[in-house]
This record gives C-alpha cells, sequence and structure tokens, in this order.
C-alpha cells in the first residue's frame, strides 16, 4: 500500500489516473463551501507512472533466472517495488549498488533490448563481489557495469530516466578501521543522483529503517537509516518527495538489530519511498 509522502511536515498528495478523474468528478458535487482548501502548487513534473504488468510478471517468471534468486522473491517483493517505482520498458536505469545483481536479473529481463541498464557498485565493493556481477551479466545485453562511487558517476547530464537505490544509502557512513569513507562522500551523492537524472525523472529508494532520531552513523554498525535523513537529504538536492510505501514494513522489527543477525535477517523492516526531479525549478 502506497502512502502520501510527507515534507516539512505537510502532505504532498499526487493523484493519477482513474483516482484522479473520479476524485474531480466527486470534487465538481461539492458547493464551494464544502471544498478542502487548495494545496500549494508543486513544481510540473511527470505525474504518471504505470509499468508494463505482463512484462513485468514474464521477467519475474523468466526460467533463466537463478533458483537462489527465485526464493529470495517471496521476502524481497520485487514486482511490488518495481510497480511503485513506476519504471518503464524502454527507459534508461541507474541501478546504484546493484551488488550481486537480484534486482538487475528482473529489470534486465523487464526493460527493452535496447533500453540501458547500468549496474553500479563502487570500487570499494570489488573484493567482496568477486566475480559476481561478472556472472550475472552473462546474457544480459543490455546491462553496462558502472564501477564507481554514489558521488562520482561517468555519466552526462540528465541522461538517466530512473535512479533506483535498493537497501543501500546507509552505506554512505561505512567507515572502516583507518577511518577514511568507503563509497562516497554523503553531501556530494544525492546532488550527483540528480545531476545525471532528467527532468520530470525519478529517484527511488530503499533501505533497512533504523529508528527515529538515530545518527547516520549507524549506517556503519547496524547498516539501517533513520528514514528522514533520506527525505532531508532528498529535499536538500533539489529532489520532490512524491510518495512511500509501506510494503516492506514489518512492525515485529524493533528497528536496533544488526540486518545481519539471524533473527531479523531478510525481514527486517524497510521503507520505500520516490522523488521526483522537477521539470524545472520553482519560480
Amino acid at each position: 500500500m502506497y502512502r502520501l509522502a510527507k515534507e516539512d511536515m505537510s502532505m504532498i498528495k499526487r493523484l493519477t489516473g482513474l483516482s484522479a478523474l473520479l476524485l474531480a468528478g466527486a470534487c465538481a458535487t461539492q458547493s464551494g463551501d464544502d471544498l478542502p482548501p487548495a494545496e500549494a502548487p508543486l513544481p510540473p513534473m511527470m505525474t504518471s507512472r504505470s509499468v508494463d504488468a505482463a512484462r513485468l510478471q514474464s521477467a519475474i517468471a523468466s526460467s533463466e533466472r537463478p533458483e537462489t534468486d527465485v526464493e529470495r522473491d517471496e521476502l524481497r517483493r520485487p514486482a511490488g517495488v518495481i510497480e511503485f517505482a513506476g519504471l518503464l520498458p524502454d527507459e534508461t536505469v541507474l541501478e546504484l549498488e546493484a551488488g550481486g545483481g537480484y534486482f538487475t536479473e528482473i529489470l534486465s529481463r523487464y526493460l527493452n533490448d535496447d533500453a540501458t541498464l547500468y549496474m553500479q557498485n563502487p570500487a570499494a565493493f570489488d573484493g567482496f563481489l568477486g566475480d559476481a556481477a561478472e556472472i550475472r551479466m552473462d546474457g544480459l545485453d543490455n546491462v553496462e557495469y558502472l564501477r564507481a562511487d554514489f558521488d562520482s558517476f561517468p555519466l552526462d547530464d540528465e541522461s538517466v530516466d530512473v535512479v533506483t537505490w535498493f537497501q543501500g544509502p546507509h552505506e554512505l557512513w561505512y567507515t572502516p578501521e583507518n577511518g577514511e569513507p568507503l563509497v562516497a562522500n554523503p553531501d556530494d551523492s544525492f546532488p550527483e543522483i540528480f545531476r545525471v537524472l532528467k527532468p520530470g525523472g525519478s529517484f527511488v529508494v530503499l533501505d533497512h529503517t533504523g529508528p527515529e532520531g538515530a545518527p547516520a552513523t549507524i549506517g556503519g554498525e547496524t547498516h539501517r537509516i533513520d528514514p528522514q535523513i533520506v527525505r532531508d537529504l532528498g529535499r536538500e538536492a533539489g529532489f520532490v518527495l512524491v510518495a512511500e510505501s509501506d510494503l516492506l514494513d514489518n512492525p515485529g522489527d524493533d528497528l536496533d538489530a544488526n540486518v545481519f543477525d539471524e533473527s531479523v535477517r531478510g525481514r527486517t523492516d524497510q521503507f520505500l519511498m520516490k522523488f521526483e526531479k522537477p521539470m524545472s525549478a520553482p519560480q
């Protein structure tokens, strides 16, 4: 279920398709005194993005997907995540922190053959990944590997339709024993995503939920992050937060355990957000 996003303690409401038409009809029957107060207008941007449901189902059901991936579907819920993202088959997609490619495989099969999917991982992940990314890309001809940090992509300005970052922003605060940031400067990463995204494009974020008010540094400890930190980073970079989803909520997660703890591994409470880059700067 999707819920409207909170931005500076106010609700941003975005209705599309049939829902908007039904609401318009209902409002037309009300007197002026009955109508709710008008909200401040948002910058013009894309508002209707519906996935090709049949194509997505075919991608997920592909017999060529590794069995180990299929076994993870029940917990990771890829259909719901991609539906929320609103990916279109002909788009250019930047998948941040793709890891070994669980979502890469599905996205590649969903996107058209002539579309482009950038499978990104920072160089610091090389030792952890081994040859997993190379093996994953075999046969996925619309995938290009991007070995780059989160604050420096070798991509042109406004060249990407959708950016996804699944289970990842908390990594910005992972610091190894030598004390140097491992993957990027947190202050520069969201602006870099904003730079490469086309106006009207979407930035979809999914991560393990941390306690409200917890410092960002728990990202390097429990591998979680307070969702408000992500909201704030997005807004500061210029994005508009348009929707959130409770698809991966788990009320049984106390939000304190390390995500690799067997008590919650694979079953953490996770937040899902969608930002959009305005078509033009606010006047």
